[in-house]
């Protein structure tokens, strides 16, 4: 069974939600999550935040730390993470699980970062941990290696 699959099975079984934020992976994240399917009794949404300032009004990510270290930092994928859950809050209240991804895909280094330096974000309940990945290859490759680690280790700590 794929992470994705693993995943929904998972937060369908719980009855819990997610919410997702992205920023170099441009939506591929969720787009993975949604292909499998009866994700739609899981997945609430996502944000497509590429952009700091999005990164600031949507998703709550605080601009000055956007400003001393840029969007390529685990203060950042932390706050997205913790802020999509909120931003996409429905009804019913926020999303069990907020995820983000946020890095430097190339072709050039982001906010003094090497290309290839990614940050995932995961926002399970009350706690909020971060993931850094060194990856290496073309924007390509570094895109889905982020999707494919993302699901990995959300997987992974799902238990």
């Amino acid at each position: 069974m794929s992470d994705a699959a693993a995943i929904i099975a998972t937060l369908t079984e719980r009855g819990q939600s997610i919410a997702v934020a992205e920023s170099l992976t441009g939506g591929l994240l969720i787009a993975e999550l949604v292909s499998v399917p009866g994700a739609s009794a899981v997945v609430v949404g996502g944000v497509v935040a590429y952009n700091s300032e999005l990164k600031a009004r949507v998703l709550s990510v605080d601009a000055g730390a956007l400003e001393e270290h840029g969007a390529v930092h685990p203060d950042v994928a932390a706050q997205m993470a913790t802020g999509v859950r909120a931003a996409l809050a429905l009804a019913a209240g926020p999303a069990h699980i907020g995820i983000s991804t946020t890095g430097a895909a190339g072709p050039d280094p982001q906010d003094g970062q090497s290309v290839g330096t990614v940050y995932l974000g995961f926002a399970i309940g009350g706690e909020v941990t971060v993931k850094r990945l060194a990856l290496h290859g073309s924007r390509d490759d570094i895109r889905r290696a982020t999707v494919s680690e993302s699901l990995a280790e959300l997987r992974r700590l799902l238990g």
